[in-house]
């Protein structure tokens, strides 16, 4: 008997779906790096990775830390004597010590204008992990969120590949530098249902992915408000809430809440150590519930994705040490403002443009002008153009769900500063040789 797709027949629909989101150019931009990466001396004509968030700008500082403090890992002859307790079965809590210093640094970050309850914190892995266990915690398969634009584009994969969750845009424009308005929740929340689709809650990242920008007060007041009338969730994404290295400062919706008077049942943040440290690898994820049930829940669940006790171990030791963490959190902030003028100083030589940005490991990059027309059908054009023929992988508006094309998320980052000064060489040529160009064509178009 002959079966027309017999592997695909043998998988779940959960495996064959297309709601894991890969198929968005914003992954294919990574596929194309991966297939062709730049390397100083084996590989300089390669494809220079802009499209990846990662925040090694401070990593020389953690070195310094482990150096010193050997015992820290159970991996050394100093720490070995913690082998056995932190080698067996740890309980989905995590390490008391972990969630402790997880809590003070949490509030460390926000300037101790707030604390957290150790109690409070589920641990999961990665930001990731983080995400879809909120989403299992708060909706059923059909259920969905309003989620402002433009947004990260993984969020498709990590909310509502294997939840059935869907995600609404909540439709945020230029002309107000994106400013997620009341309008416009309102606007998404209806028309969600008139379609009968049961709204149960807003999802948004602040700082923001990947505009770089912090979320006012009196817009996160604006949303407490309106998830409060509406008795809908709230979950703020606050992964890059230490990467600010300009003001406005950063605003935790955990302080507003003490200024807000709503139901905190409703209020969720998430958080992991992937941007603020720079640990991606670790996969560390953590959601912080003002929700009793969603904590118990949410700690069940994280039996299916827990960070490594060894991880705790040693983050435990580094977290608790006041005087490196203070240390590291002003001069990562320091560099990465160092970065960003680098960056869009080396943009402006060429009249390009970004949004106003004070946070994060990335910029908003207006290439408007340089579109053929104003489509996405010539934004992808474009980005090809960037993608094959400068070689750089930065990251179409389209595929954060930017309702205008021209616009482009670049990460400055995770390079070091040679690398950084190639792809600036790169981008200035390419600009120069587009305007020649279009210089060209005017005159031809004036002999006609």
């Amino acid at each position: 008997m002959e079966f027309e797709n017999p592997s695909c027949q043998l998988l779940s629909k959960i495996a064959t779906n297309e709601q894991h989101g890969e198929n968005s150019p914003y992954f294919d931009g990574w596929k194309a790096y991966d297939n062709d990466p730049y390397h100083p001396t084996q590989n300089p004509n390669g494809v220079i990775q802009m499209g990846l968030a990662e925040n090694p700008l401070s990593f020389d500082l953690v070195e310094e830390w482990i150096r010193k403090h050997p015992s820290a890992s159970i991996c050394t002859s100093e720490g070995l004597q913690k082998f056995r307790d932190i080698a067996i079965f740890q309980d989905y809590h995590g390490l008391t010590e972990f969630r402790n210093a997880v809590a003070r640094f949490l509030g460390k970050v926000r300037g101790g204008r707030v604390t957290f309850d150790p109690a409070r914190i589920v641990l999961a892995g990665g930001a990731t992990g983080a995400s879809e266990l909120i989403t299992f915690c708060l909706a059923d398969p059909g259920d969905a969120f309003l989620v402002p634009t433009p947004y990260y584009p993984a969020f498709d994969r990590d909310l509502k590949w294997r939840t059935g969750v869907q995600l609404i845009p909540v439709i945020c424009e230029s002309s107000n530098n994106f400013k997620i308005t009341k309008e416009a929740l309102e606007e998404a929340f209806e028309n969600a249902k008139k379609s009968s689709i049961k709204v149960k809650g807003v999802i948004i990242a602040n700082p923001s992915n990947p505009l770089g920008t912090t979320v006012e007060r009196e817009t996160q007041i604006t949303l407490v408000n309106f998830i409060n009338e509406k008795q809908i969730h709230l979950v703020c994404d606050e992964i890059y809430s230490a990467t600010i290295f300009s003001r406005p400062n950063f605003s935790s919706i955990a302080e507003i809440i003490e200024e807000v008077e709503c139901n905190r049942d409703l209020i969720h943040i998430i958080y992991s150590l992937s941007k603020d440290m720079g640990f991606p690898g670790f996969r560390v994820g953590i959601v912080y519930s003002y929700n009793d049930a969603v904590v118990n829940c949410g700690r069940k669940m994280s039996s299916f994705g827990l960070v490594s006790s060894q991880t705790q171990h040693f983050l435990a030791s580094m977290l608790s040490d006041d005087e490196f963490i203070d240390h590291f959190l002003k001069t990562s902030s320091m560099r990465l403002a160092k970065r960003h003028q680098t960056f869009t100083s080396g943009l402006e030589e060429v009249e390009i443009k970004c949004l106003n940005s004070n946070a994060g490991l990335f910029c908003w990059m207006d290439l408007r002008p340089l579109l053929k027309e104003p489509t996405f059908e010539a934004e992808m054009v474009l980005w090809r153009l960037i993608i094959h023929n400068v070689k750089l992988n930065v990251s179409p508006g389209f595929s954060f769900h930017c309702v205008e094309p021209g616009w482009f998320r670049v990460c400055f980052a995770n390079m070091d500063d040679e690398t950084l000064e190639i792809a600036l060489k790169r981008i200035r040529i390419f600009i120069q040789a587009t305007e020649k160009k279009s210089d060209v064509t005017a005159k031809k178009r004036k002999q006609w």
